[in-house]
């Protein structure tokens, strides 16, 4: 594994090994509150943890993916994507595991966003721990956690206001925890009293009193920025990214980090910055509040599994970027295309280096191992031409691609699947076109139609023999010169006797893409 030494993900990984020494088992962590779609930016913390973790795997070591789902947070917002809307307003301040599902498929709304995530993670390969935060909260796992923070408050309170101008500063009766009132499940409470052992006593607007036992309570629930680091030392986390909202100076890390260390006695987890995630050829800016959201089941529409995984594996996590749905799906894929030739030395790297690199981004874009064998490469934009030839045919695109191996028509498939729902559904419009039927003919000037005999009696009845595009492209040049016309033109006309448009796919690879007699149906008529 010596040559995995230049990618990010073996960086990260080998700062694992040096900062928390030889250990049984390492544990790389990642969560977030369910309280709407799980987004392609939420995505990205996920992926680089599992990123890292592979690289862990590959030296050789044991580890755990945990993967938290912070189901026990506050429901504060209604979304603006979610149904029944004004049903779920009646439980705003509830805990989310408690909010009924408006779509009532699952058994909540919280857990509604969890199987949706839980069920397409494995399509690219992830196959995390999970754990219910409300699960753990509720069986007062936490209590001997939440004792800690309410015997260092003092220390706590000096901490978060070392982080806070003096308009924001805590309050003399600063208490690091909220408390789920257990009449009305809101956390609309206000602490009153603890013992200094286990016995907690609140007040909740709804008139409920009561004391608890930190031992078996089921609705006390430690702040954010004491609950991360408690966790740490709890499942003894090793390596946690966050955005950079939280890794902004005096934001929750940084709190969450010196909480770790002055309050739980825990080295806190090694991290990185990660930076948001735009998208192109879709209208608005993602916002899980708004409900204008794209989430991964929504990218693996348009791109197969590995090269979702290559968007993020072949960059830096600290590096922002876009990921379109417009004519640049494109380059994305002749961008993967070219590392896997590279990878598999079908292209010449540059150099080691260049190869080595190629090589390790290519082998943690796959979703489990690398193949036995080179998948087959068809360009993007070509599939596309192809399959709209074969008029969203898939199979009959797959058999017209005769040097395919059996082991490699899975791959194939999958993009052609990708292909298709693009071409439907985000491709622009003058990149869409459909044949003609036979028998149906557009309107044409003489000089025109003589043109597209030309085309047909010279070219089309042997297109067969043309041994590459560069050589029909030649002909349709020289028929334009017999037909008196300009090259540009003829090409206009024969699109629209073709597919009805002024503009299309490459003419030479377009005629030589079509199986001849189709081609000579289409025109006979002129």
């Amino acid at each position: 594994m010596d040559q995995h030494v230049l990618h990010w993900a073996d960086e990260t990984a080998a700062k694992i090994l040096s900062e928390k020494g030889e250990k049984d088992c390492y544990v790389c962590a990642s969560g977030i509150t369910p309280s709407g779609t799980v987004h392609i930016g939420n995505f990205r913390e996920i992926i680089s943890v599992d990123l890292v973790a592979r690289a862990l795997a590959d030296k050789g070591k044991k580890l755990r993916f945990i993967y938290s789902w912070d189901d026990y947070d506050v429901f504060r917002k209604v979304p603006a994507n979610m149904p029944h809307a004004a049903e779920l307003q009646k439980y705003l301040r509830f805990p989310i595991t408690l909010v009924p599902d408006p779509w009532e498929r699952d058994s909540s709304y919280a857990r509604h966003h969890e199987v949706d995530v839980e069920t397409v993670l494995p399509a690219v390969g992830i196959h995390p721990e999970y754990l219910y935060q409300a699960e753990r909260y509720r069986s007062a796992m936490y209590g001997a956690g939440v004792r800690v923070a309410l015997e260092k408050r003092a220390l706590l309170k000096e901490i978060l206001n070392e982080f806070r101008d003096e308009d924001h500063k805590m309050e003399a009766d600063y208490w690091p925890i909220t408390v789920f009132c257990g009449k009305c499940n809101r956390d609309t409470t206000e602490i009153d009293d603890w013992d200094g052992e286990w016995g907690l006593s609140y007040h909740c607007n709804c008139g409920q009193i009561e004391t608890v036992d930190l031992r078996e309570s089921n609705g006390v629930k430690l702040l954010w920025r004491i609950d991360w680091p408690m966790r740490w030392k709890q499942e003894q986390v090793d390596f946690e990214p966050a955005g950079k909202d939280h890794h902004s100076p005096g934001g929750s890390f940084d709190t969450a980090r010196r909480v770790s260390r002055e309050v739980y006695g825990y080295e806190p987890p090694v991290t990185f910055r990660y930076d948001f995630i735009g998208t192109k050829g879709l209208p608005g800016k993602m916002s899980s509040s708004s409900g204008n959201v794209i989430d991964l089941a929504t990218v693996l529409q348009v791109y197969t599994p590995e090269i979702v995984r290559f968007l993020f594996a072949g960059t830096r996590p600290n590096t922002e970027f876009t990921i379109s749905f417009d004519l640049d799906v494109i380059k994305i894929y002749e961008d993967y295309d070219r590392v896997e030739r590279i990878a598999w030395k079908a292209d010449p790297a540059k150099d080691e280096s260049t190869y080595q690199k190629a090589r390790r981004i290519y082998e943690l874009s796959q979703v489990e191992r690398v193949p036995d064998h080179m998948p087959y490469q068809v360009p993007f934009r070509h599939l596309c031409n192809l399959l709209q030839i074969a008029d969203g045919n898939i199979e009959k695109t797959i058999a017209g691609l005769t040097d395919l191996a059996p082991e490699q028509i899975p791959g194939i498939r999958a993009r052609c699947v990708c292909a298709v729902r693009w071409i439907a559904d985000y491709a622009p419009e003058e990149f869409r076109f459909k044949l003609r039927p036979v028998g149906e003919k557009c309107d044409l000037g003489e000089q025109e139609t003589h043109a597209i005999q030309l085309l047909r009696d010279t070219i089309v009845v042997s297109i067969d023999q043309y041994p590459d595009d560069k050589s029909c492209a030649a002909a349709l040049y020289r028929i334009a010169e017999e037909a008196g016309i300009e090259g540009k033109e003829l090409f206009r006309v024969v699109y629209q006797a073709l597919i009805g448009k002024d503009q299309g796919p490459r003419l030479a690879n377009f005629l030589r893409s079509i199986n001849r007699d189709r081609l000579l149906g289409i025109l006979e008529r002129y």
